[in-house]
């Protein structure tokens, strides 16, 4: 198949949207499929094939992101018309679902958008001053306004394509989660990046991997934290990522006088340094209201380490067989109970740690990708019925 992609967000800039792009787009490629992207330019961009970046501006409030400039978009057409597409696949809701709609529609296929984001439960933490009920009803008239306009719909979760029917969503949907790439997740040396970053080997440490953004509820584990220290007084938080919260984590950190217990180490190389930093955890911690699939899960248990999360919206999904992880609510007591429990049971984490290599197992990219494929396939028989 000859697929088209749009979407607002792409490496450089790192997010989990980015990263369920690039994982597809190779999967897809490696069967002998032809994925055309269109992205926008940031600054300091690679050159890959079939990628088309687009003249993009600032956005306001938020510095990693980009607009891209639909004029601009609008002058491929001609290039695009040179490739019989068979299907156009959106990524983000913003400009690219529009661009998306009207290119659909210029080369006479059908239209496929995933809903990564679960906007309800994000928009008011970044727009300030306005009720948080009128930023929910547009967040979910928004939702249904676009999932309505595309012929198909990808949702990464059961619990948010039930979010969706509840919106009024009627588009032809299929749940299909982003597949784990396992030979990327096959080594990292926890060893070397305790040592590099001057931690002992026997520290008791737990990893949080992800963009640090409110939504992502980070300050729910600092406060977990101080919980657990009351009984593992040497216990480490490390951090990895960046984000707009950065700054109001850091200041809690200190509140809660935390700031030898805490470890902020930015964005790391997904291919070294990131795999280092999750092996380095004895305990990878997660808290999130609002992930839509939570893949940072599956690439910690995909190296063997166990999980303690709490299970809420696609979390529920990979959590549900409980295995290679300990799910606790969202009270500081009972998370820190089960952290707890993992740091001083050397047998337990050795346990959940090769029932995690297992559970990813089952979320495998071929069979993810196998079930993309069916579903380009069903939309294509569909436009063509219409």
């Amino acid at each position: 198949m000859r697929i088209l992609m749009l979407s607002d967000v792409y490496f450089p800039r790192v997010n989990g949207v980015s990263t369920s792009i690039m994982t597809y787009r190779s999967a897809l490629e490696k069967a002998g499929h032809e994925v055309t992207l269109i992205v926008p330019r940031y600054h300091h961009d690679t050159d890959e094939n079939r990628l088309i970046r687009i003249p993009s501006r600032r956005v306001p409030m938020d510095e990693e992101d980009r607009m891209m400039k639909a004029r601009d978009i609008r002058r491929t057409l001609p290039l695009l018309q040179r490739t019989a597409f068979d299907i156009l696949h959106i990524q983000t809701p913003f400009v690219a679902h529009y661009a998306g709609i009207k290119l659909a529609r210029q080369l006479g296929i059908v239209a496929v958008e995933t809903y990564h984001t679960f906007f309800e439960e994000y928009l008011y933490h970044y727009i300030p001053h306005i009720p948080d009920a009128w930023l929910r009803f547009a967040a979910r008239r928004l939702a249904r306004s676009q999932c309505n306009a595309v012929d198909g719909l990808v949702v990464p979760s059961r619990a948010m394509l039930d979010i969706l029917r509840d919106y009024g969503v009627k588009t032809r949907a299929e749940v299909i989660p982003t597949g784990l790439d396992l030979s990327a997740f096959a080594g990292g040396k926890g060893e070397n990046f305790r040592r590099q970053h001057g931690i002992a080997l026997d520290r008791p440490t737990l990893v949080h991997v992800g963009r640090i953004a409110y939504e992502k509820n980070i300050g729910f584990l600092l406060h977990m934290l101080g919980v657990v220290k009351k009984t593992v007084p040497t216990v480490l938080l490390i951090i990895a990522g960046s984000g707009p919260a950065v700054g109001s984590l850091k200041k809690l950190v200190g509140t809660l006088g935390l700031s030898e217990h805490v470890m902020f180490v930015g964005y790391l190389d997904r291919k070294t340094e990131l795999l280092d930093c999750y092996k380095a955890g004895d305990v990878f911690v997660f808290s999130s209201r609002t992930e839509t699939q939570g893949l940072v899960l599956l690439e910690a248990m995909a190296l063997g380490v166990p999980v303690v999360s709490t299970a809420v919206m696609g979390t529920k999904d990979i959590l549900q067989p409980v295995m290679g992880a300990l799910v606790a609510q969202e009270d500081v007591h009972d998370f820190a109970d089960k952290v707890v429990q993992i740091l001083l049971d050397k047998n337990l984490r050795s346990s959940l740690g090769k029932q995690a290599r297992y559970c990813a197992e089952q979320w495998s990219q071929p069979n993810m990708t196998r079930k993309m494929l069916d579903f380009y396939r069903q939309i294509s028989r569909f436009g063509d019925d219409r």
